[in-house]
């Protein structure tokens, strides 16, 4: 059974809006993430920063798993 495809033009004005807004809440937890990673040092990681990194890309949880528990505390 073929599954037909909505496109950006079939979506209501409200629904493309919340489709924006998700995209620019997991760029910018994403963006956030990554940039406090790099920023910190590796002794205050908990684990390896490499496999922070990739984590961040595993939308939406990686930014969020790393922003709560990956990092030490000051």
């Amino acid at each position: 059974m073929a599954r037909s495809r909505r496109k950006w033009n079939d979506l209501s004005s409200g629904q493309q809006t919340a489709v924006l807004v998700a995209g620019s809440v997991e760029m910018a937890l994403t963006a956030t993430a990554l940039v406090e990673l790099a920023r910190r040092p590796g002794d205050q990681v908990r684990g390896r920063k490499l496999w922070w990194a990739l984590a961040c890309f595993v939308q939406p949880f990686g930014p969020v798993a790393f922003l709560v528990w990956g990092r030490r505390k000051r």
